[in-house]
């Protein structure tokens, strides 16, 4: 097989246009005027041209400044430009009918290195008065009128927003679509029975839409969705609907504020209805813990049954709602309690309180999409549930999991309710009534300031000390009072100016009473420097040793 022919192609450029539109030859120069004139093509073809260059604009009404062009975009491309020659003439020996034979012949005359191609759509198009004084003022700017502009003045602001039609037989040299203020003429008694036509005064933006090209939205009907169809009683009319059997039900707790005055005594209609959906078993477990003890945490109340059961009380979202509620801010934020308990009426309920703070040593670093991969599936609660069996050592650490003793490392997040720290130093200050409110605070609770500030001290240099490798001691936690207690005047003057700020109640508020994020790194570096300071003091005075693996 033999190839094509070789041939040369000259070195002769061309640029063309693909005009949305028709073209004749007589029209070609209005054409051109409408892209720009030749100019605008010169700047948009020439080979060092920017890419905000390389665009021209199509003005299908040109003169129009409220007229909106339709950008075309000038790409690259690499077609041969051909002159096809076609020439007619009779055959009289091989046409008995004298049927004129056609030839033809196609030569290559060039390239076409660069073309414009309008792909985009055409914007939406407004056209306003055009003898409004504001179009006018626009016109004149546009053809440099200074006089027109100079003596513009802004008209003023009348209500006469909607007008009458006028009538086919008013005056025929009078133009119907203008302001009939305009026009000098006395207007007549307005007709009740008249229509009526906007008189706003509307101006285009310069862009109502910044969606150029066509999108594919391939709309398509949810899978999930059901036809449900509703009879009128009173007409018998039959109206069809879609109805969504996926959707989310809103099956959450309860939420109040701590400003609320009262407390859920039951749980939402909606969660009332998925009564029967229950299982009967699980929702009195729950109740039966939930009357040894009104508030518990997440993470204490699964510890109260089996694995299997706290994977089923997890699926099913209506259990958990129809038993308790939550408190959204103060001292048992986040908190399940027992619906009808109130605990700023009672003093007991301050064992119930629940502590939290974050851990700065945690990573910050987002670990990679294999990695948390990795870790949902070995979190699967399914997989989880299966694998701890009841009685088993893994079980009896999932139990205590919720408790801290001052010694051992449960989790590695701050978050503990009073009840659930057993630890002696720490009980023996949570047990003390000397140190309590007669009416339940917003921030500290039951307790006073001062008293829970040194529960937060301790706790949380206990927490760390044991996440750190190295329980500290309780003479340790002594001293490490009696220091905070002699810090400057100014900083106890700071802290206290920043506890009083009174914050607002909000979705994102989990935890009241928290500082500006700059004023929580200024105090946790405080807080690094006076450790070193004190553990300096303190090995000076031979309490702290320390050890070194050989």
């Amino acid at each position: 097989m033999e190839g094509a022919p070789e041939r040369p192609v000259p070195s002769t450029a061309f640029y063309s246009i693909e005009f949305p539109g028709y073209v004749r030859t007589t029209s070609v120069p209005i054409a051109v005027q409408n892209l720009g004139g030749q100019a605008a093509l010169d700047s948009a073809f020439k080979r060092s041209a920017a890419k905000s260059e390389a665009t021209l604009e199509l003005k299908l009404r040109p003169g129009n400044p409220f007229a909106h062009p339709v950008p075309g975009d000038v790409v690259p491309t690499s077609n041969l430009v051909l002159k096809v020659v076609k020439r007619k003439r009779k055959n009289r020996m091989d046409s008995d009918d004298g049927a004129l034979q056609g030839e033809y012949t196609a030569e290559i005359v060039g390239s076409t290195p660069k073309t414009v191609r309008f792909r985009s759509m055409a914007d939406y198009q407004y056209q306003p008065d055009m003898n409004d004084p504001v179009t006018k003022l626009r016109l004149a700017m546009d053809n440099m009128d200074v006089e027109a502009i100079r003596t513009y003045t802004i008209p003023p602001e009348k209500a006469d927003y909607m007008v009458p039609v006028a009538s086919s037989s008013q005056d025929g040299d009078v133009d119907m679509n203008l302001d009939p203020e305009l026009t000098g003429i006395p207007l007549p008694e307005p007709d009740p029975n008249q229509p009526m036509r906007s008189n706003l005064r509307l101006f285009p933006p310069p862009l109502f839409s910044r969606q150029t090209l066509p999108q594919l939205y391939n709309f398509k009907p949810n899978p999930a969705s059901m036809v449900s169809t509703t009879v009128n009683e009173e007409t018998g009319e039959e109206k069809k609907r879609l109805i969504n059997k996926m959707r989310w039900k809103g099956y959450g707790p309860l939420s109040i504020s701590f400003a609320e005055r009262k407390v859920p005594e039951k749980p939402a209609q909606n969660v009332q209805d998925a009564r029967s959906q229950l299982n009967d078993v699980l929702y009195n477990k729950l109740m039966q813990v939930f009357s040894e003890r009104p508030i518990w945490t997440r993470g204490a109340l699964f510890t109260q049954l089996s694995a299997m059961e706290a994977r089923d009380v997890l699926n099913s979202k209506p259990l958990l709602a129809s038993v308790s509620y939550v408190f959204h801010d103060g001292p048992w934020r986040d908190t399940l309690i027992r619906f009808g308990y109130d605990p700023r009426k009672h003093p007991s309920a301050r064992f119930y309180q629940r502590l939290y703070f974050r851990n700065a040593n945690h990573p910050i670093l987002k670990p990679s999409v294999m990695t948390r991969r990795q870790e949902r599936a070995a979190a699967n609660m399914d997989n989880w549930a299966v694998a701890i069996e009841d009685g088993s050592e893994r079980d009896n650490d999932r139990r205590k999991s919720h408790l801290f003793d001052g010694k051992t490392l449960t989790k590695e997040t701050a978050s503990f309710q009073l009840c659930d720290l057993v630890d002696p130093m720490l009980k023996e200050m949570i047990d003390d009534d000397q140190e309590l409110r007669e009416e339940c605070d917003e921030r500290d609770g039951w307790y006073t300031n001062y008293a829970l500030e040194r529960i937060k001290t301790v706790l949380r240099h206990k927490f760390f000390t044991v996440l750190e490798g190295h329980p500290a001691t309780d003479e340790e936690c002594r001293q490490l009072l009696a220091a905070s207690e002699k810090l400057p005047s100014k900083s106890a003057k700071d802290m206290s100016s920043l506890r009083s700020v009174r914050l607002k109640v909000g979705k994102h508020n989990m935890a009241k009473g928290a500082m500006r994020p700059e004023d929580a790194a200024a105090l946790r570096l405080k807080a690094a420097l006076d450790k070193a300071a004190m553990d300096k003091n303190l090995k000076n005075r031979g309490i702290l040793t320390t050890t070194t693996d050989d």
